[in-house]
């Protein structure tokens, strides 16, 4: 695997060759990631984590996760193949074909399913429709859970930012850095809708409560688990949520330096 450029990733099932399970469950299950930086950082659609999260992985030379792509990529994996929706098994068993390939160089990132780039085809509306129903599935959640930690196993740099819903408190519950970054309702609605359009404000604003509201069932990811930075960015531009965001992990790692008597970059 190349995370640092496209990583071409099979979602983790039961079965195969036990070495190999033994040695995979190493990565998957550990709590400990290894001497990579791991930045967990949750947040609520249109809090800016995806962006914002980018960027401060450009500006720290660390590689960037965006878990919800998966999601995203699922169900448009679901949508191209004629999924039923309503039928969880269906979409469990859907996760046999899907060949997943993300990019975690924050610099060329980029989505692809089997030789299709779905980079901005994920985000569109009639996706997003989709992805709670895929997410919100128990047995999905888990594959994937353990494809994002074998991911950050293998990061080749300094760190990685993931970001997501549940990393802080399920992906990467001990990652040194957890940040909840999050805003106000309208401030994340007028975000969403400047990416997003296409939309009018209204479409815009009901399908993000609506997506909130379905994830929730799911996650919580609008409290701060113990241990876990609060940022709020309703009054902050993105320029000062990105130094925010950089600030903290530059502080956690000093801390770390000091506590170890060595020294990073």
């Amino acid at each position: 695997m190349t995370p640092a450029r496209r990583a071409q990733q099979s979602i983790p099932e039961d079965g195969g060759d036990a070495v190999e399970q033994s040695r995979r469950a190493a990565v998957d299950e550990s709590a400990d990631f290894g001497e990579a930086t791991v930045v967990a950082v949750d947040g609520p659609a249109g809090s800016g984590k995806s962006s914002v999260s980018r960027e401060a992985a450009r500006r720290l030379d660390f590689e960037f996760l965006d878990t919800g792509a998966a999601y995203r990529a699922l169900a448009w994996h679901g949508l191209d193949i004629g999924l039923d929706f309503s039928d969880e098994i269906a979409i469990v068993d859907a996760l046999d074909g899907f060949d997943y390939s993300i990019g975690t160089d924050p610099e060329t990132y980029s989505v692809w399913v089997g030789r299709t780039e779905v980079t901005a085809a994920i985000r569109e509306p009639r996706v997003t429709a989709q992805v709670s129903a895929v997410a919100k599935v128990p047995e999905v959640r888990r594959r994937i859970t353990l494809l994002f930690r074998r991911i950050i196993g293998e990061t080749r740099k300094a760190g990685i930012i993931v970001e997501g819903r549940d990393i802080t408190t399920v992906v990467a519950p001990t990652a040194p850095v957890r940040i909840l970054l999050t805003a106000s309702e309208e401030a994340r609605m007028a975000r969403r809708s400047r990416e997003v359009t296409t939309e009018s404000a209204e479409a815009t604003g009901l399908a993000l409560r609506s997506r909130d509201r379905a994830d929730s069932q799911v996650v919580d990811f609008m409290n701060a688990a113990e241990g876990v930075t609060l940022l709020d960015s309703t009054h902050l531009d993105f320029e000062q949520t990105v130094d925010a965001v950089v600030a903290e992990v530059r502080t956690s790692r000093a801390r770390a330096d000091h506590g170890t008597g060595h020294s990073r970059r």
